[in-house]
C-alpha cells in the first residue's frame, strides 16, 4: 500500500520529546549498545521488547562515506540485538532481508535525490519495525507509474511499497525537509 499520510492508521503522530517509552538503554546513537537479545516465545519479537516498549536506534550520517552500507550494517546490528537474526526459519530470514532492502532503497533514494540523509532512525515495537530517514530534501517520493520492471533506475519506492505495511513522509512546518519512514511486520 503507498500512502503519503504523515502516519500510519491508528497512530496519532509523533510523541513530545521523551515520551516514545523507550529508556535511555533504548536509544543509541550510531550504533551504540541497546538492550534486547532473546525472543519472546512463539512471537518473533525480542522478550525485552514485549516488557518494555519499542526500541530504537538512531543513527547519524553527519560527515559519513558509503551511507549506504553503513546503513545496512547499522540495520543488520539492530536486527541481532532484537532477534530477528540469526533466522531460524525461512520466512524469518526473508523478513530481516526486506528491513535491510527497505533501508537500502529509503537512503538511496535520499542520496540520489534529496542532498543525502541526515539520520537513520529504526524502531521495534512488538511486531513491526518502523524505518525513518531523514533529509534535507523538498522532493516527495512516490513509486513510478507505470512501473516498467525491464527498465533500469525507478524501482526503488516500488520495492518499498511492495514490502511494506506502510509507508509515508513527514514533513515539519517551517523546517526544511523530511522523514520518509516505512513499516514492515516482523517474521511469523
Amino acid at each position: 500500500m503507498s500512502t503519503t499520510r504523515p502516519y500510519s492508521p491508528g497512530d496519532r503522530g509523533p510523541e513530545p520529546s521523551g515520551a516514545s517509552g523507550a529508556s535511555e538503554e533504548d536509544v543509541a546513537e550510531a550504533g551504540g549498545p541497546t538492550g534486547g537479545g532473546a525472543s519472546a516465545p512463539g512471537t518473533g519479537v525480542p522478550a525485552s521488547a514485549a516488557v518494555t516498549g519499542p526500541q530504537v536506534r538512531r543513527l547519524s550520517f553527519d560527515d559519513q562515506s558509503g551511507v549506504v552500507p553503513l546503513a545496512r550494517d547499522f540495520t543488520r546490528q539492530a536486527l541481532y540485538a532484537w532477534g530477528w537474526l540469526p533466522s531460524a526459519t525461512a520466512d524469518q530470514r526473508a523478513a530481516a532481508e526486506d528491513v535491510l532492502l527497505v533501508v537500502s532503497e529509503l537512503v538511496t533514494n535520499a542520496c540520489l535525490h534529496a542532498e543525502g540523509p541526515d539520520e537513520l532512525s529504526i524502531t521495534c515495537d512488538k511486531k513491526v519495525i518502523r524505518l525513518e530517514v531523514s533529509d534535507r530534501g523538498a522532493g516527495q517520493p512516490a513509486p513510478r507509474t507505470p512501473h516498467r520492471a525491464g527498465r533500469p533506475g525507478g524501482h526503488g519506492m516500488f520495492i518499498v511499497q511492495r514490502l511494506c505495511l506502510d509507508w509515508g513522509v513527514v514533513r515539519t512546518p517551517g523546517v526544511a525537509g523530511k522523514r520518509v519512514w516505512a513499516e514492515l511486520g516482523a517474521p511469523a
